[in-house]
């Protein structure tokens, strides 16, 4: 189930990274806000998983 939650963490971060360049091209800053913490979330999640991961050795 780790490795599942990794990937979701990474594709998370894809896409608020695509949301904020979106927010970014079409001068929206809600959007670009949005992309930001989206990006943050899923980097706190991925620190959350090489917590369990050190953990378990």
């Amino acid at each position: 189930m780790g490795n599942v939650n990794k990937v979701r963490n990474v594709t998370e971060k894809a896409k608020g990274k695509a949301m904020e360049s979106v927010g970014r091209a079409i001068d929206d800053p809600a959007l670009k806000v949005e992309g930001k913490a989206t990006q943050v979330k899923s980097d706190l999640k991925q620190a959350g998983e090489k917590v369990k991961d050190a953990a378990k050795h």
